[in-house]
């Protein structure tokens, strides 16, 4: 936290709340004071819904927290990145001849994990980044510390809903693998060659059920250690660089 309270990334105050949602910004979440009903607070709810920004309502003992200075009910954070549509992104892809490879995150919440996954994900050449608009780690200055700077150059995909824009994958030709433990066949008998999509999993919940119906494989690291699981940072490590010697071989 800086010295007159501000946290970087947070812009507070109803008017300067507006700027940020009808500017270029992409902003990550939006705090607003239980029971306060106001125009601008309305015009506030009204354009986060429509950029599919997450409002959440809470006491103002926790805007408080967040800043000493006189709020007037609403807080929200920008996000580091701008995001990019995946559907663009896999148009570029196919466009330049490339053969995409995406990396699709179900809530991953630790962005230290978050910027270290960027990280990888940009050295092995994937094309982007597909997270949820909900349940994600914030992409504030700690991740892009962690990334090294990875996500200066990766674009990062913001749906409101995964599971369609998983879909989309799907029917653009991309298989879709999830990595995940209660895969039957390890992620070495896969084959990463062709136009693929990995999903990884929740650092503590996994994949989500529904995203796991709809994937064309699932994979494990295979492990002969007395600890059963990964950090979702080091198994994504593993499985994008097995992508990476296929291609290369």
């Amino acid at each position: 936290m800086k010295k007159d309270g501000k946290k970087e990334g947070m812009v507070f105050g109803m008017h300067s709340v507006l700027e940020a949602l009808r500017s270029e910004k992409d902003v990550e979440k939006v705090f607003l004071q239980t029971n306060l009903k106001t125009d601008h607070i309305q015009e506030i709810f009204q354009l986060a819904k429509e950029q599919g920004v997450p409002v959440v309502k809470v006491p103002v003992e926790k805007l408080n927290r967040f800043t000493r200075k006189n709020h007037q009910g609403v807080v929200c954070f920008v996000s580091a990145v701008n995001y990019a549509p995946i559907s663009n992104v896999v148009q570029d892809v196919y466009e330049q001849g490339k053969v995409p490879m995406i990396l699709i995150l179900d809530q991953v919440t630790d962005v230290r994990n978050f910027g270290a996954i960027a990280r990888t994900a940009e050295c092995a050449g994937a094309n982007a980044i597909l997270i949820p608009a909900k349940g994600s780690a914030s992409i504030n200055s700690d991740a892009m510390k962690t990334s090294s700077g990875a996500l200066n150059f990766i674009p990062v995909c913001r749906e409101d809903y995964l599971k369609d824009a998983i879909q989309y994958l799907k029917d653009s030709g991309i298989q879709v693998v999830a990595c995940t433990e209660k895969a039957d066949q390890t992620l070495y008998e896969q084959d990463f060659t062709g136009p693929v999509a990995i999903l990884m999993g929740n650092e503590e919940k996994g994949i989500s059920p529904a995203y796991l119906e709809l994937c064309d494989a699932k994979v494990k690291v295979p492990m002969t250690g007395q600890v059963s699981s990964l950090n979702v940072s080091v198994a994504t490590g593993i499985i994008v660089f097995e992508a990476v010697r296929q291609r290369l071989g």
